[in-house]
């Protein structure tokens, strides 16, 4: 039995619970730190419980899976937050040098998030003085990239002038831009080195132009001075990256390199930019296979998986809820009726596993998709399926779930975790959410904070959710169980589900 080891991104169930779900079955073994050492949002987690964690579970495993936005700062939000000094921050590396040392075999992946920043104003995972500057922070960045490589209008250059920022916040989010960006270097040099084996580095929030951006180029220029360039992948990204690498773990313990065969509803669906990205969607697609130990097949024939790609013709929605109305460019370019009846095709006369990425729109499901795949009785017959959050978020879940199907075919946790990617993506995402939210205000809480009566929220989505699964979910609701519901931030974003799967 392989043991790997996971430092994950946080607490959050994407990045501790998925992966449990997913990996932790038959002949493997995954270990993760205790979630009361993992912090709360932006309280960083325990950084000499994390080390003490790391050096003895490391001593006979397989490999690891690291986030070094964890090792060095406790987490994702307290990247964007702390005040460490370089050098406080560069001996951290040291934990790695340890664990090589004490097993020189242990195959070690990890990932370095680029330093996000949102194109709006909210201090919910930023710092304080981004709730009233954080869209103008982003625009003195987007415009002012724009105008440094000659191409801003002069429109744009009026509106960069025009723009105000206290001084002392801008310096404090440059300053601490610039550590990070020094931190994702120093782990290209321990990629350099031999430490670590693979990197990803996800761009969270990515835009065409900005800080963001820049930050990447300077990156891309030491990957290409270290001639590192097979070891170092960078697309757009965050919650989902523990998926991929473990994945790319277990294929190379199996010695596999399953083929995929990418289908989408329409000719133009694999062109679009996805929301919060700044790359077409293939080619965040080829680097989510690769990153997850695939490969791209050119034919159903030749491929162990298709990965039917529900995309948008031209734009990728912002909503998910049932109720939007959508585009009619939409319904003319994409043809859903096809591509559910080629879902029912690869499953029913091929033989092949069927996975669906729903990457539509932003945060939720499909509704038109899903209402098709319900009717023609196939949401139990498709092996995987996402529809959360951002387009690669949905990628890196998908693309791993249905590797561990086509190794692990009759593991019934696989099981599990798709009805819980219905109930959520689906049932929470692109319905209960709002509906819930729309009720807050009476009881004096807000989509962003639900802890006054945290007990009863939870209490109510459970109960919609219910409701849900027998009208939306219909050809399967009684394989589904529901067992609890929690708000693992205190706040509508995102839902904690425990769902399983009634044989």
């Amino acid at each position: 039995m392989p043991k790997i080891v996971l430092l994950p991104l946080d607490e959050r169930p994407c990045n501790t619970i998925y992966p449990d779900q997913l990996f932790n079955i038959k002949d493997i073994q995954l270990v993760q730190p205790n979630a009361s050492v993992l912090g709360q949002k932006k309280k960083p987690a325990s950084l000499e419980m994390i080390d003490q964690f790391l050096i003895h579970e490391t001593q006979d495993a397989y490999g690891l899976v690291i986030s070094m936005d964890m090792l060095l700062y406790g987490g994702i939000v307290p990247s964007r937050l702390h005040y460490h000094q370089e050098s406080m921050l560069e001996s951290r590396y040291a934990v790695i040098e340890t664990i090589k040392k004490n097993n020189p075999n242990i195959i070690i992946y990890a990932s370095d998030l680029v330093m996000r920043c949102p194109q709006y104003s909210s201090s919910d995972e930023e710092p304080d003085y981004y709730q009233q500057c954080g869209k103008e922070i982003f625009l003195t960045g987007f415009l002012g990239h724009k105008v440094e490589i000659g191409i801003a209008s002069a429109q744009e250059r009026q509106t960069l002038e025009s723009i105000q920022v206290p001084e002392s916040d801008l310096n404090d989010y440059l300053h601490r831009r610039s550590v990070n960006q020094k931190m994702n270097i120093k782990s290209l040099s321990f990629v350099k080195q031999g430490l670590i084996d693979f990197l990803i580095i996800p761009q969270d929030d990515a835009a065409e132009y900005g800080f963001t951006s820049k930050d990447q180029m300077a990156i891309k220029k030491v990957i290409d001075q270290y001639q590192i360039q097979s070891k170092v992948y960078m697309y757009p990204g965050a919650d989902e990256v523990a998926n991929v690498l473990i994945s790319k773990l277990i294929t190379r313990f199996h010695h596999q390199k399953p083929a995929f065969y990418l289908y989408y509803p329409s000719s133009t669906s694999h062109q679009t930019i996805p929301l919060l990205e700044d790359q077409t969607l293939e080619v965040t697609i080829k680097s989510q296979i690769r990153s997850s130990g695939g490969r791209v097949a050119s034919s159903i024939s030749e491929a162990d998986i298709v990965l039917f790609v529900n995309a948008p013709a031209e734009l990728m929605q912002s909503n998910a809820y049932l109720h939007v109305e959508r585009k009619e460019v939409e319904r003319r370019k994409r043809n859903l009726i096809d591509f559910v009846e080629q879902i029912d095709d690869v499953i029913h006369i091929h033989g092949k596993i069927a996975a669906i990425a729903d990457v539509f729109s932003l945060n939720g499901s499909d509704h038109e998709l899903m209402m098709l795949l319900n009717q023609k009785g196939l949401l139990d017959k498709v092996s995987a399926y996402a529809g959360w959050n951002t387009s690669s978020n949905t990628l890196g879940t998908t693309i791993p779930f249905a590797i561990q199907c086509l190794l692990y075919p009759k593991e019934k946790q696989l099981k599990d975790f798709l009805m819980s990617r219905y109930v959520e993506d689906y049932g929470y995402m692109a319905y209960v959410k709002t509906l819930i939210n729309q009720q807050l205000g009476k009881m004096g809480m807000n989509y962003f904070d639900v802890s006054k009566n945290q007990t009863t929220v939870e209490s109510m989505i459970h109960d919609e959710l219910r409701k849900f699964k027998d009208i939306y979910l219909s050809s399967i609701t009684h394989h589904i169980d529901i067992i609890s519901v929690w708000m693992p931030w205190k706040r509508m974003f995102e839902v904690g589900v425990r769902v399983k799967y009634l044989y």
